[in-house]
C-alpha cells in the first residue's frame, strides 16, 4: 500500500477570494498532479476518498473547495439536490475556473496538471480543458456538456457516461463524440453518478472499470 499524506492547503484567485484545498499526495514524488472537481455536494468525504485513490496511484491530488464562495467547508447533503445545484448556479463560471486556476498554481509542478470532475465538476472540468494549461482532462457525467461545445479543449479528453443515466440523454453523449472526434467516450451499464460509493446510484463494477481507464489515460498523458 502507498503510503499517503493528506492536509489543507489555502490558495487566493486571481479576484482575491481565498479557498480551501484538500491535498491528498503520495509520500514519493508524484507522477504529477489531479485537480478534482467536486460535485453539486462540495468536498465531500467522497471526493476526499477519490483523492487519496489517486494519491495511492501516484498522483498528487488536489480537491479545491470551489463552495467556499457561498460558504467555507460548505458541504450539502445527498438527499438535497436543489440546493446544491442552486449553489453551483449562483457562482459566475470565471470563477469557479479562477479557483480552478488557483488550485493549479498550487500544485508541486504547475505545468505538470490534470484535472477529473465529477457531474457538475463533469462539465467543468471540460471548460478547464478549453481555458487553462492542462495536460489531460476526464469528465464523469458531465451534465450539459452540448452548451459548452462550442469552446474547444487544448489537452487529450476522456468522458465517462451511464447509459441510463436520466440527467444525460443519449443524444448529448452523441453531440460530444461529434464535435470532439478524437476525444475517448466510455458508456456504462450504470446510471448518473456510478462512482459514488456513498450514493445508492453507486455501480462497483462500473467504477472500477473507468477508474482503471483514467489512470491509463493519465500514465499516458500526464505521467
Amino acid at each position: 500500500m502507498v503510503r499517503i499524506d493528506t492536509r489543507y492547503l489555502s490558495a487566493t484567485a486571481a479576484d482575491g477570494h481565498q479557498l480551501r484545498i484538500y491535498r491528498a499526495s503520495p509520500m514519493d514524488a508524484p507522477r504529477g498532479t489531479i485537480l478534482i472537481i467536486q460535485e453539486i455536494f462540495g468536498v465531500t468525504p467522497h471526493i476526499r476518498a477519490v483523492a487519496d485513490a489517486y494519491a495511492r496511484a501516484g498522483y498528487e491530488a488536489l480537491a479545491p473547495q470551489v463552495f467556499d464562495r457561498v460558504a467555507q467547508d460548505l458541504i450539502v447533503p445527498y438527499t438535497d439536490v436543489p440546493t446544491g445545484l442552486a449553489h453551483a448556479r449562483s457562482i459566475d463560471v470565471t470563477a469557479t475556473v479562477a479557483d480552478l486556476e488557483a488550485a493549479r498554481l498550487s500544485a508541486q509542478d504547475p505545468e505538470h496538471v490534470a484535472v477529473i470532475g465529477y457531474c457538475w465538476g463533469g462539465r467543468m472540468s471540460y471548460i478547464a480543458a478549453c481555458r487553462l494549461p492542462l495536460k489531460a482532462a476526464v469528465a464523469y457525467y458531465g451534465g450539459g456538456l452540448p452548451a459548452c461545445l462550442n469552446e474547444h479543449p487544448t489537452c487529450p479528453m476522456m468522458f465517462h457516461f451511464g447509459e441510463s443515466d436520466p440527467a444525460i440523454p443519449p443524444s448529448d453523449v452523441a453531440a460530444v463524440r461529434t464535435a470532439l472526434p478524437h476525444a475517448e467516450v466510455h458508456l456504462y451499464p450504470a446510471g448518473h453518478a456510478f462512482n459514488n460509493s456513498d450514493r445508492a446510484s453507486f455501480e462497483p463494477v462500473s467504477a472500477a472499470a473507468a477508474f482503471d481507464r483514467s489512470i491509463d489515460f493519465l500514465r499516458r498523458h500526464l505521467g
